[in-house]
């Protein structure tokens, strides 16, 4: 006889243990946090090439990809900003949990977002990764052409000119990308998840 009784099918018959021994390493959220420009899908791209190298199991959360679909109704005011970073925090955490290596990145400009999100997760499984390059250097890239567009009036309450970005204090790891190439700055993240031992 199967027990139905009230709770019995909410417990969870395979735990966080489970699922990473499944993967042959642990579940971690990595947080990529810096103005436009700085760097930040272009590293999350780099560490994911190296794990998916080494046969681990990671996942890319782009800022800009998941605004398009599961933040498409939100704008750019301090509340949905947000709520932007505490839907793309639970996606993440939710992917940690099933033993795979969240790698997000998004400007994420209030330290209180940040902060929820890592209070959200498992002691040891958030690394905020602050992509540090200057503004000017960040200017200079402009891969998407915001920031002359935001200097022109069309883009207001932009991040790094007219809005504010509060820098991380304590990250787990702190990346000059004006001084870093891409190959580089993956490997020091990729230091911090060996030296976890979450890889």
């Amino acid at each position: 006889m199967s027990d139905l009784s009230v709770g019995s099918l909410d417990r969870p018959r395979i735990t966080y243990e489970d699922r990473e021994r499944l993967h042959g390493h642990g579940g971690a959220l990595v947080w990529f946090t810096g103005l436009s420009g700085s760097g930040k899908s272009t590293i999350a791209n780099a560490v994911d090439h190296t794990l998916y190298t080494q046969q681990r199991h990671s996942v890319i959360l782009d800022g800009d990809v998941v605004r398009t679909g599961l933040c498409n109704d939100l704008g750019f005011s301090p509340n949905d900003r947000m709520e932007n970073i505490r839907r793309i925090g639970e996606v993440g955490r939710l992917f940690a949990q099933t033993g795979t290596i969240a790698l997000v990145a998004v400007i994420a400009p209030y330290g209180a977002s940040r902060d929820a999100v890592r209070k959200a997760m498992r002691p040891g499984r958030f690394i905020e990764v602050h992509v540090d390059a200057p503004l000017s250097v960040c200017e200079a890239r402009d891969p998407k052409g915001l920031y002359k567009k935001a200097r022109a009036g069309i883009i207001k309450n932009f991040t790094g000119l007219d809005a504010p970005y509060e820098v991380p204090i304590e990250p787990e790891l702190r990346l000059d990308t004006s001084v870093l190439s891409p190959d580089e700055a993956a490997a020091k993240v990729i230091a911090v998840l060996q030296s976890r031992e979450l890889i």
